[in-house]
């Protein structure tokens, strides 16, 4: 990252004092009227504005909108009451007879699934087992094999249960790694698990089927399949979730494949005590996760989809008026997250504007738009998903985005307020989180307004990188572990040898810092260095 990129990363990173979330974002709620106010939008009487939704079924913007059908079933449902476990075995024939495949589950999501899942294999249904989860102890299997292509933000649900990833980069390391403790390999559907790649579905499959060790399929964002082609491939079980390409509840997970390990996965599940009795799923949701296949089987999906390249097209024809914007659909390549996808992009010299600032501008100002943005060499550019948009927003976005790409701006200067002072050294920080405090490190090396050096948190040291302009100082880490990522952008005001400010930290929201500058106090002597080995210790 050269240093313009870095000054371009760290430019809208609010600055000390500032949080994620912006006090203009929320109205006064609506304190004394009722919920289901006719006169206003429900999220409207919490003070909360709506988002038109241009970037997929993404769970933090609420996955997606479901079917009437899925509704209408929730809604029947309710008022009765039924014997859960005899639910169960109900929906999984159904489920089954929907799909094709040997049997179905409803969870708490695709994550609560996949933990399920994992408990069966660890378990067997021995219920003895179950209640002892996470505490692995006299347990005959503990550990999970997975491709290091697999290893990912979700995989928390299967190291939840205790087990010992074991992670693998090839086939000769698979075959190597499969012994009497294996309980299960997880792989996630993306482009190395697909067919012909070393470490595939079908590849793996080849090897664990022998050995008979059980395959659970991560394939939460994709379109349904039937018959199923993971389960054709060879996996055991294949996990989806409800709230996205379904457009089933968004708390509901679909779990299809083996009866007996789904059994299995029913029983390490809510309303059974263990450790997956804090995934509760209702009746409803359970009911409207059904309609959802069923509506997913009678769905026009070439309709949607002309219905989506349309409101692309509303966007495409207005953002193009303006001179050097350019657009093109990018399509998918695979069953992850299918949709057509609009890139609008223009040279960030010639607009004296970035992606990434359109963006924010539109996230952050009504009407309010979720978007994604993309940066290259010579190039910026948004793009629009369009799944789950809503008629009329189309011409929303259109209109939203033309009057910024269209606005006059003059050149951004590129001259930098000179620091008010040289902050190189050790700073010593507390880091006051939600609930908790930190300690952290900051080791900085100054050269002008460019910062460089090290941050050393609880767990971890790694590289640090930032900018101080006049007194206001922004810097960036990331701390990255097997699946996991954390990113920590500081911003905050230097006043001699003290700093303090707020530390944004992406989906974990905001922490609050001070700082103080590490004075060397100790005494100064000459070190003297023996020619050789003590004669005495």
């Amino acid at each position: 990252m050269d240093r313009r990129s870095i000054l371009k990363s760290l430019s809208v990173v609010p600055l000390a004092g500032g949080g994620f979330y912006h006090q203009s974002l929320l109205k006064n709620s609506n304190r004394g009227g009722s919920l289901l106010d006719p006169e206003t939008n429900i999220y409207e009487s919490l003070g909360i504005e709506t988002i038109i939704n241009c970037r997929g079924t993404f769970t933090i913007l609420g996955g997606s909108t479901e079917r009437p059908e899925v509704l209408e079933a929730m809604e029947a449902a309710t008022g009765f009451f039924v014997q859960y476990d005899e639910l169960a075995i109900g929906v999984g024939q159904r489920l089954a007879e929907l799909t094709g495949a040997e049997w179905g589950m409803v969870s708490a999501g695709c994550a609560s699934g996949m933990r399920h899942v994992t408990a069966a294999c660890l378990t067997g249904g021995d219920p003895e087992k179950l209640i002892r989860i996470p505490d692995l102890t006299g347990f005959p299997r503990t550990e999970v094999i997975t491709p290091r292509h697999s290893r990912n933000v979700y995989d928390h649900a299967i190291r939840n249960n205790g087990v010992t990833m074991i992670d693998v980069h090839s086939p000769e390391e698979l075959e190597r790694a499969i012994n009497p403790r294996t309980a299960m390999i997880y792989i996630i559907s993306n482009r190395h698990s697909l067919p012909g790649n070393p470490l595939s579905l079908e590849a793996i499959a080849k090897i664990a089927k022998p050995h008979k060790i059980p395959i659970l399929m991560d394939a939460a964002a994709e379109d349904l399949t039937i018959p199923n082609v993971h389960l054709e491939q060879g996996a055991t079980v294949v996990a989806y979730s409800g709230g996205k390409a379904i457009c089933g509840p968004q708390c509901a997970g679909l779990l299809l494949g083996d009866k007996k390990i789904l059994m299995s996965a029913w029983q390490a599940s809510s309303p059974h005590h263990g450790p997956g009795r804090d995934s509760k799923i209702g009746k409803e949701e359970i009911l409207g996760m059904v309609a959802a296949v069923e509506a997913w089987t009678r769905r026009d999906h070439k309709a949607e989809w002309n219905t989506w390249l349309g409101w692309l097209d509303t966007i495409s024809k207005k953002v193009t008026q303006v001179s050097g914007v350019t657009t093109h659909i990018e399509q998918p390549e695979n069953l992850n997250n299918r949709c057509p996808r609009l890139i609008i992009s223009w040279d960030p010299n010639q607009l004296h504007l970035t992606g990434a600032e359109v963006a924010e501008e539109v996230a952050r100002n009504a009407p309010r738009i979720a978007i994604g943005s993309r940066q290259n060499e010579s190039k910026t550019a948004v793009d629009i998903t369009p799944s789950q948009m809503r008629p009329g927003n189309d011409q929303v976005v259109a209109d939203r985005l033309y009057g910024i790409l269209a606005a006059e701006r003059k050149p951004k200067s590129e001259k930098m307020e000179k620091p008010v002072s040289d902050i190189s050294g050790r700073w010593d920080l507390e880091v006051s989180f939600l609930s908790g405090k930190g300690y952290h490190t900051l080791y900085i090396e100054q050269d002008g307004n460019w910062l460089n050096g090290s941050h050393k948190g609880e767990f971890s040291v790694r590289d640090m990188v930032g900018m101080i302009e006049g007194d206001e100082v922004r810097m960036r880490s990331d701390d990255r572990i097997v699946g996991d990522h954390i990113t920590f952008i500081f911003s905050g005001i230097v006043k001699g040898d003290n700093m303090k400010g707020s530390i944004f930290l992406g989906e974990y929201l905001t922490a609050e810092f001070s700082a103080k500058r590490n004075v060397f106090t100790g005494k100064r002597k000459k070190v003297f260095v023996p020619g050789g080995p003590p004669l005495a210790t």
